[in-house]
């Protein structure tokens, strides 16, 4: 992966180009994300900027690529994980290639089959293309959001990018807050695109695609997550069956995951998922000694060191750790805030630094990890709170009935609850809002408004229905931008995702729901998985969420930075909050006593404080 950044003029009149010397800003806004290379690529119509990080042909494998006679140009932020057989197809289609690159099958995949050429990849990847015949651009992102890609449209121009921070390089980008975003990130687990934190910048959904030419922009989604109807008189296969197959994607996921001309490690966290990628990964080639980074903690009741331990004895790796502590929670949270462009609500972001920033030290660029497994096997807590609870009647007074209403226009179904309450949660939150605020949300505060594709959920299992609300409320926008690309390409460094294969998961679609969630057991497929190769202890502990300590435990020393974030002068004067509010939150946890349960609850702290972050790095310097 790398960095791509551009410009294009929707119609060149006489005189008119594309701004280059606002192109090299762009470019150079994200060195951090590909050191090892910058390419340009300018005509009178668009102009790209690239960074690279090197993987695959280190000496031919910079961008722009090109077709044969350059009538197509692209600059791709990604990896290509099925070019080998996609490349073999189009040479014996006469197709020639002037390196080993995984992306150079871009611009020949789009010549030979048009925009259709998105369905035939297995990748994570955003795409800049330029058809300089047809004068069109066309912008896309992978199937489930791995590799975001940020925009602005206006007056003739639009302007993309890898991160926000390459647009605001323009004049006519505004740094004004979006508060309905804001509002995502307090209600849901984080943004929902198109929405960002500004309200002139736009981020492109997962599985969609972007086309830009003199008629105009239109947008149209090539993939999303379409789980079958429900239909309890389908027999399965056998367990042994989904196993064995399950088993060779996931081999096959990690394998190509591992592909490259350099170095790749994975991280360990102590849980099933993660510790599954490692064991799998060293059964492929036991002899390969890999890399593995961890993260622990010096309080006994969050530390996951003895689970990363049995794995790191089991394969035999390179292991490299650091222990946590308030203080460098502290020093990293800033950094966390400009890296992800975006307040949060956890402090977690701030150990991912520290885990990227050990890979970079080792000289590793990329690594293997975990995520989107919880959300396919249904590892949360959440999908077997609600088993337990089908089928249990629910009191119909006002308040329940109000509730009902929320869930028919979040969802679309006014009996699939997911996370919260969201009547009684918006009555909460608005006593955090100042008065201003309230009144900018009236009638349009985010669960007033339709969030997911209400068709992607009627008629499917529970199970299947939370699974889809999850990538869409919690992978794209939040696991995978600020808890991951984000933190990982900060400090130049790419994460690779085997449960995220497009493969992978157009198989798990097939598997009966009751294979996920057996008798109460969460992923009870992935355990059975993982009794060939991963510690029996791992597969029998509790579902443990990777979690660092919140609001309360940052305050216990009494900063100064954020007691200055937190006085009432500063909210009195940001005007986004409610100071009364503010304080008192601030008083309970100076009192002690107590921490954020962040599986159940809001650290609204939190939120403050890495707003006045974002207010302070992005809008007010």
């Amino acid at each position: 992966m790398c960095g791509i950044t551009g410009i294009f003029m929707q119609d060149v009149q006489a005189g008119q180009h594309a701004d280059i010397e606002l192109l090299k800003r762009m470019t150079q806004s994200i060195v951090h994300r590909g050191p090892d290379d910058l390419g340009l690529y300018a005509s009178e119509q668009a102009c790209f900027g690239f960074r690279r990080l090197s993987f695959l042909d280190l000496k031919l494998g910079n961008q722009p690529i090109f077709n044969e006679d350059e009538s197509i140009a692209c600059v791709v932020n990604g990896e290509i994980f099925n070019y080998q057989e996609l490349r073999n197809d189009l040479i014996k289609r006469g197709h020639r290639f002037r390196s080993q690159m995984d992306c150079e099958v871009i611009p020949h995949l789009y010549e030979e089959y048009g925009i259709n050429f998105l369905n035939r990849l297995n990748g994570q990847f955003a795409i800049a293309l330029h058809d300089v015949k047809q004068q069109k651009l066309i912008l896309a992102r992978d199937h489930v959001g791995i590799a975001p890609l940020y925009y602005h449209y206006k007056d003739n121009t639009l302007l993309f990018g890898s991160e926000i921070k390459t647009l605001l390089n323009s004049v006519d980008v505004s740094r004004s807050i979006d508060l309905i975003s804001l509002d995502q990130i307090v209600t849901f687990p984080g943004m929902v695109s198109p929405r960002t934190i500004f309200n002139d910048v736009k981020c492109l959904p997962p599985g969609h695609v972007m086309t830009v030419d003199k008629q105009g922009m239109q947008i149209e989604q090539y993939w999303d997550l379409d789980y079958p109807e429900h239909n309890p008189n389908i027999q399965p296969h056998t367990d042994a069956y989904y196993v064995e197959k399950l088993d060779y994607l996931l081999r096959q996921a990690i394998k190509t995951r591992l592909h490259a001309d350099v170095p790749v490690g994975f991280y360990l966290s102590g849980g099933l998922d993660s510790s599954l990628i490692a064991t799998l990964a060293h059964d492929m080639d036991p002899q390969q000694v890999f890399n593995s980074f961890a993260i622990g903690f010096g309080r006994a009741d969050i530390d996951e060191r003895q689970y990363q331990q049995q794995v790191v004895n089991q394969i035999h790796s390179n292991h490299h750790e650091q222990i946590f502590d308030y203080e460098q929670i502290n020093q990293r949270l800033t950094q966390a805030v400009i890296a992800a462009e975006s307040p949060l609500k956890e402090s977690y972001n701030t150990c991912s630094l520290a885990l990227s920033q050990m890979v970079q030290q080792q000289g590793i660029k990329a690594v293997l990890t975990g995520e989107g497994a919880d959300e396919l096997f249904a590892g949360y807590v959440g999908y077997r709170l609600a088993q337990q609870s089908r089928g249990q009647e629910e009191s119909f007074d006002l308040e329940f009935m109000l509730e009902q209403q929320a869930r028919k226009t979040l969802w679309g179904d006014e009996n699939f609850f997911y996370e919260k309450d969201y009547h009684e949660f918006h009555t909460l939150k608005s006593s955090l809002y100042s008065a201003d605020t309230n009144a900018a949300l009236l009638g349009q505060h985010c669960t007033s408004q339709p969030i997911i594709n209400p068709a992607r959920i009627a008629n499917r299992h529970p199970t299947h229905q939370r699974s889809y609300v999850d990538f869409k409320l919690r992978i794209a926008d939040h696991l995978l931008a600020d808890h991951g690309d984000r933190v990982t390409f900060a400090n130049s460094v790419e994460a690779r995702y085997p449960f995220l294969d497009i493969d992978l998961i157009n198989f798990v679609r097939t598997i009966p729901p009751e294979l996920m969630l057996k008798n109460g057991n969460e992923k009870y497929l992935l355990k059975q998985l993982a009794t060939k190769t991963v510690p029996e202890s791992i597969i029998r502990r509790k579902k443990f969420s990777f979690v660092a300590p919140g609001s309360p435990f940052l305050l216990q020393n009494k900063p100064e930075w954020i007691m200055d974030m937190l006085s009432r002068a500063t909210i009195t004067r940001q005007g986004i909050f409610n100071p009364d509010t503010v304080e008192r939150l601030t008083n309970s946890a100076l009192r002690g006593g107590h921490d954020i349960n962040q599986t159940f609850e809001t650290d609204f702290l939190m939120v403050v404080i890495t707003t006045g972050i974002l207010l302070r790095e992005f809008v007010e310097s």
